[in-house]
């Protein structure tokens, strides 16, 4: 499926998991899609209901079922979104797409490790084939001209069944339309995505869950090695000097290189021949200003 592919079609319109559904291919045909007008936060709603057998929603008490197949929870807006570390995600309405995906896994916990850097390279290329070209910031963001235009979380829960199986939960927020007054409540430049890919949002978030779903198996299968060589051709500071942050501090200063086969940042510093490799936490990277 290909851009060229819709109907022009307004984002103002509302998502409907019908369409999503015709969407979206063979790959995603066994996920459940669901649509809500709005909700505090995606990932908190998909999480409860892996943990426990009925959850409530935020929007007054409905119940909502247990989770038994890979589940795509869509809102139109979000009151109470997160980041990385807990930060908040602040949008409005028709702002952003924002959605999470309940994947669960087979495979031991520790082998999530680098999934962020997996969902980032589907995010980019999945934007690659609507004609948007963007870039991929360590650990979990997407940029656009160096901007922020996406942004990943993704949290784990362990389902109370006998066998104990793994969930991820995959928190993604895109932004299509932030104003600048709300730019300036976020404190930053944030880029948003073109008004051409995002004309028809059904069509957009299907592809996303489309190829979520292929890689996702990818993952499970293959691990992050199917993923590092795509994303090291996306890094946005590929063989730039940047700065490591740790709750504003400087921890580390040096030539960006790329990710190794577990997701870990390769900086190479003065100190040193062989390059140091940083571990993803709540650190943050910034170019190094001449």
């Amino acid at each position: 499926m290909t851009a060229q592919s819709f109907v022009p079609y307004s984002f103002a319109t509302p998502l409907s998991a019908a369409r999503i559904a015709a969407f979206a291919g063979h790959h995603a045909e066994h996920c459940r899609i669901e649509v809500v007008a709005e909700t505090g936060s995606t990932n908190a709603d998909l999480l409860a209901r892996v943990s426990i057998n009925n959850a409530f929603d935020n929007a007054g008490g409905k119940s909502s079922p247990a989770l038994t197949a890979p589940t795509l929870l869509a809102a139109e807006m979000q009151t109470a979104g997160r980041g990385r570390a807990g930060r908040p995600w602040l949008s409005a309405p028709s702002a952003a797409l924002t959605f999470s995906l309940a994947w669960p896994f087979s495979c031991p916990l520790q082998a999530l490790v680098g999934l962020p850097l997996a969902v980032g390279v589907t995010i980019a290329e999945t934007l690659a084939d609507f004609g948007v070209t963007v870039q991929l910031k360590w650990p979990n963001d997407v940029l656009q001209g160096g901007r922020k235009l996406a942004g990943i979380l993704i949290e784990t829960a362990t389902a109370p069944t006998q066998d104990k199986q793994v969930w991820a939960v995959i928190g993604i927020g895109l932004n299509i339309a932030i104003s600048e007054q709300l730019q300036q409540q976020i404190g930053r430049s944030t880029a948003n995505l073109p008004s051409a890919a995002a004309q028809d949002r059904d069509l957009l978030l299907a592809s996303l869950l489309t190829a979520l779903a292929r890689n996702m198996q990818q993952f499970e299968s293959e691990g992050l090695a199917a993923f590092v060589e795509r994303w090291n051709r996306l890094h946005a500071f590929a063989g730039q000097q940047v700065v490591i942050l740790d709750q504003g501090q400087t921890l580390h200063e040096g030539q960006a290189l790329g990710i190794d086969h577990i997701g870990r940042l390769l900086l190479q510093t003065d100190h040193g021949s062989a390059p140091i490799a940083i571990m993803a936490g709540d650190i943050s990277l910034r170019p190094k200003e001449d």
